[in-house]
């Protein structure tokens, strides 16, 4: 069954939404660092804690992961200051 949407591949990093976790200090600067990331093509990358077998049993009935996707967690004041670089939606 094909999807209506599937994420591109050869899509390349275009700009940082937000803040950097070190803007944050959301990072210890050794292991890596949440980030969002706008790619070239519009879509979004969202780099946060792979917690996806942690809330597995706990989804929202009408929330389904599939089997190549990740649930990740990044601090909600790395999406907030991403908030004046997200456009509103389009009607």
């Amino acid at each position: 069954m094909e999807r209506a949407w599937e994420a591109d591949p050869a899509a390349s990093f275009e700009r940082r939404l937000g803040k950097s976790a070190k803007e944050l200090n959301a990072t210890g600067g050794r292991d890596g660092c949440p980030d969002i990331w706008q790619l070239d093509n519009g879509d979004i990358a969202v780099i946060g804690r792979d917690l996806t077998e942690t809330y597995a049993a706990r989804l929202p009935d009408d929330v389904k992961i599939a089997a190549d996707e990740r649930l990740v967690i990044l601090p909600g004041a790395m999406l907030s200051s991403a908030k004046p670089d997200i456009p509103d939606a389009q009607p």
